[in-house]
């Protein structure tokens, strides 16, 4: 009877280690998720963060680009406008290019 008693009683202290074992690994689990939920969400944040000043950037670079482009623009058409044509000159020329053919 005693060895009954003992096979229970491990038997018992058994299913108490197990219960402890599955408590361990339910906690572990929960704490893994826990860490992988907050270091996805700051992942999330550095990686919105990033690409924002890279944005931020780029805007600014196209700006320049764009303000580089318009000033040279600008001065290409000004430097067109401020040349004088020489009407007289010119039909000049081509009368002498089409009266030699």
């Amino acid at each position: 009877m005693a060895e009954v008693n003992t096979l229970d009683h491990l038997l018992e202290i058994e299913a108490q280690a197990a219960a402890l074992v599955n408590d361990a690994q339910e906690e572990a689990d929960r704490r893994l998720r826990e860490n992988e939920d907050r270091n996805r969400a700051l992942y999330n944040e550095r990686i919105k963060s990033e690409i924002n000043i890279r944005q931020t950037q780029l805007n600014d670079e196209i700006e320049k680009i764009k303000n580089k482009y318009n000033k040279a623009l600008d001065d290409y058409r000004a430097e067109i406008n401020n040349v004088k044509a020489d009407v007289q000159a010119f039909s000049g020329l081509l009368n002498k290019y089409l009266s030699d053919e």
